[in-house]
């Protein structure tokens, strides 16, 4: 059994547990509240009779939601929507049927008949509670504990790298003018780029390669993290999709909760900026509006908010800006299509100067192509780290879309 199933099953028998439980006693409370008006008012031994009823259901129900997380129903709304649909009617389909047949009746069309008409009154509230808490709290409480289980983050800082694929010259260009890619140098430059995260106290992660894959190394494309939440992109980009498997496994693999956008949304990692619990989201030639009205739905919960903005001048929204730690959005304007909404907004007088990664509180990583912008920045009391991705610039990629920064 592998650790991510190992926490599936656990977080799955907690939620069904709970979920069971809740259910159980709902329907004990709505007979008893029921009852209320007759003349001797609820007794014990109604209470006992009515737990002893629907006690076979809520066994049902808990082993049928068991088996729906562990395969895995629970990582999106809408299969647990499916799921606790078809649990809330099954179980207490199972309980009458057996209880019935089992009080002397024989089974036939008349008696099925009278169990599925239940469905629309003796059971139906079973079904509304399993169907409604399945994919609301018992989702939430299912994510939180695998979270809990597989966290191992805890003060941690892991970024996620993926090697350049043998056909990295073949890259996708959309904003700028093809040029010569040195392959041997991409992989050079890339050992520099992996080698200065890991001096600055960073854990490295390689995410399995894909050599196939040209753009591949532009991994941030794949995925944005938001605390203990991964969510999973939809590259804009058709040729880009079937990269995003290697990341979910990686960020699963360090016991994130999963979320991902869905067709027909699309989502690049490189459009999503967050400042605080501010989300920038360019709206671009990558990402539509459906992908930004997804993400907007998975991170309001989570206490962020989401503001789209227009990329009309550059490939993504992080090639035109990024932020500095205190929060303050950096931009190259000729590539910004409006720095007003971004508040707090500071120039850089060249164009590779826009990205930066953010290593800690006072220290950030910049690209080399852009001295003047890495002495402005310097300048404004952080310590600034450059290194060479030259090759990486040629097809519009910046020091920001090498990684997926994990922070614990």
């Amino acid at each position: 059994m592998t650790n991510s199933l190992g926490r599936r099953l656990v977080a799955s028998a907690i939620s069904a547990f709970a979920i069971a439980l809740i259910v159980h006693v709902s329907m004990i409370l709505a007979f008893t509240v029921g009852n209320l008006a007759s003349t001797s008012g609820p007794s014990w031994a109604m209470i006992v009779q009515v737990s002893d009823y629907f006690s076979l259901a809520s066994v049902f129900a808990f082993v049928l939601l068991l088996v729906a997380g562990a395969i895995d129903a629970f990582s999106r709304w809408w299969t647990a929507l499916i799921a606790g649909v078809l649990v809330g009617v099954i179980a207490p389909l199972l309980n009458t049927l057996i209880l019935t047949v089992s009080s002397g009746n024989a089974f036939s069309a008349t008696l099925f008949g009278y169990v599925l008409a239940t469905l629309v009154g003796l059971n139906l509230l079973f079904v509304v509670l399993v169907t409604v808490l399945t994919p609301t709290f018992g989702r939430w409480l299912y994510n939180r504990v695998v979270d809990y289980t597989g966290r191992t983050r805890t003060g941690s800082r892991i970024a996620l790298v993926r090697i350049p694929a043998s056909n990295l010259v073949e890259g996708l260009t959309t904003h700028i003018d093809r040029e010569p890619v040195n392959a041997e140098l991409a992989d050079k430059q890339w050992d520099g780029y992996v080698a200065a995260l890991a001096a600055a106290g960073w854990q490295t992660v390689e995410v399995t390669p894909a050599d196939t894959f040209a753009d591949s190394v532009f991994v941030e494309d794949t995925a944005v993290v938001f605390g203990d939440t991964a969510v999973i992109a939809r590259p804009g980009a058709d040729s880009r999709r079937d990269e995003v498997a290697g990341t979910e496994a990686a960020l699963q693999a360090q016991g994130l909760v999963i979320e991902r956008i869905q067709e027909p949304g699309t989502l690049d990692g490189g459009d999503v900026l967050k400042v605080g619990s501010i989300v920038f989201v360019g709206r671009g030639g990558r990402t539509n509006a459906e992908g930004i009205r997804q993400l907007r739905s998975i991170v309001t919960p989570l206490g962020f908010t989401v503001v789209a903005v227009p990329v009309t001048k550059a490939l993504h929204l992080k090639s035109a800006v990024t932020a500095l730690p205190d929060g303050t959005v950096i931009g190259y304007e000729p590539l910004v299509d409006d720095p007003s909404v971004f508040g707090r907004f500071l120039a850089v007088p060249e164009a590779h100067g826009t990205a930066v990664v953010v290593l800690s509180d006072d220290t950030v990583l910049m690209s080399s192509s852009a001295p003047r912008s890495a002495a402005l920045v310097a300048d404004l009391g952080y310590n600034v780290i450059t290194v060479d991705i030259s090759e990486f610039e040629k097809l519009e990629g910046c020091v920001t879309c090498l990684s997926i920064r994990v922070r614990g």
